[in-house]
Parts: structure tokens; C-alpha cells; sequence
């Protein structure tokens, strides 16, 4: 069996766990010798989309832009992992039509165990009104209503939420199972 083009579309808070588990998601795709491409919030904000602000359309326009690279990569046999809060359930809907094998992940954890992973201090700033349209403290993010996948950060080891999503592609024949060695 060979690789399928995809794109897994990591959802969630910031601070949820959503670059952490598509860092992991690479290394491991990667060790079994399979195309990937991951697409981060952050990174994609410094070079593709570092002219958009924070805007609901802006936002929708930085969705737009990555789904449009995800849409070629995911049509031409690539696995797209892409991290990006995407707060509103119609951008994510358009994602979801516009790319291949689309598995949308909702990176589950609670506001405030968010809060508490903040390095940067954005929460806080967002709590003291210091940072308005701060998502999840004063604009919306739109939970998922059927992921494909949800994952518990708060619950589950990095190790746990990785190898659900491993399970999913394997068991939906997007990727190759490993071959497990079989003792003599």
C-alpha cells in the first residue's frame, strides 16, 4: 500500500498542544519515510500570510491561503499536518472541501490548563484587557462539532494523542501500517 495524499487539521486553544503533536506527527511520519509537510500558525504567519492581522477576516483569509497549500500538497500524494486555531467552523468547512483525506483533529484542553502552558504571557495580557480578540477570552473559537479525531491534551500523553491519530490513518488506509515482527 502506498501513501495517501491527506490533510490532518489540528484545532484547538492556544496553548491545547496542537505544534507539539504535529512536531511529534512529523518526526514520526518521517522516520517511516513518508512524504509530509507541516504547516504551522506561527511559521506561515512570518512568510505567507505576515500581511494579515487578527481580524475574523483576516483570519478567514490566512485559512483560505493555507488550504489553498494544503489542497496541493494533499492532491499530490503529501500528508499535510497543519496546526492552526482556526477559530470559526466555517473557515475549517471550507478547508475540509477545498483538500484531500481531510481529518479534522480537535486539540481538546480546557482554558485554563491553556493558560497555564502560556511562555509567552498572552493570556494574561488578554485577562487584563491588554490584548482584545484574543481567542477564547474575548472572541469566540468554535469547538468542532464531529471531529474526526479529538484529542485530550490535558489527559492524555503526547505519546497517546500521537498514536490515535497514527491509528486513524492506518485503519483508514491512508497510511502504511508498520509491520509488526512476529517472534519465531
Amino acid at each position: 500500500m502506498t501513501q495517501q495524499g491527506f490533510t490532518l487539521w489540528l484545532t484547538g486553544l492556544s496553548g491545547a498542544g496542537k505544534t507539539t503533536v504535529a512536531v511529534a506527527l512529523e518526526k514520526e511520519f518521517q522516520q517511516r519515510g513518508l512524504l509530509i509537510e507541516r504547516l504551522d500558525g506561527d511559521t506561515v504567519r512570518e512568510g505567507l500570510t505576515r500581511d494579515l492581522g487578527f481580524s475574523k477576516e483576516d483570519r478567514d483569509k490566512n485559512i483560505e491561503r493555507v488550504s489553498f497549500v494544503a489542497r496541493l500538497l494533499s492532491r499530490n500524494r503529501v500528508g499535510v499536518v497543519a496546526s492552526f486555531i482556526s477559530p470559526y467552523r466555517e473557515a475549517r468547512a471550507k478547508v475540509r472541501e477545498l483538500t484531500t483525506n481531510f481529518i479534522e483533529v480537535y486539540v481538546n484542553a480546557p482554558l485554563e490548563v491553556c493558560a497555564a502552558r502560556d511562555v509567552k504571557g498572552l493570556y494574561a495580557k488578554a485577562f487584563a484587557g491588554q490584548i482584545q480578540g484574543f481567542t477564547g477570552v474575548n472572541d469566540p473559537y468554535e469547538a468542532p462539532e464531529n471531529p474526526e479525531i479529538v484529542l485530550h491534551t490535558d489527559l492524555e500523553t503526547l505519546e497517546q494523542s500521537v498514536g490515535k491519530i497514527i491509528d486513524y490513518l492506518e485503519s483508514h488506509h491512508l497510511i502504511p501500517a508498520l509491520e509488526v515482527e512476529k517472534a519465531s
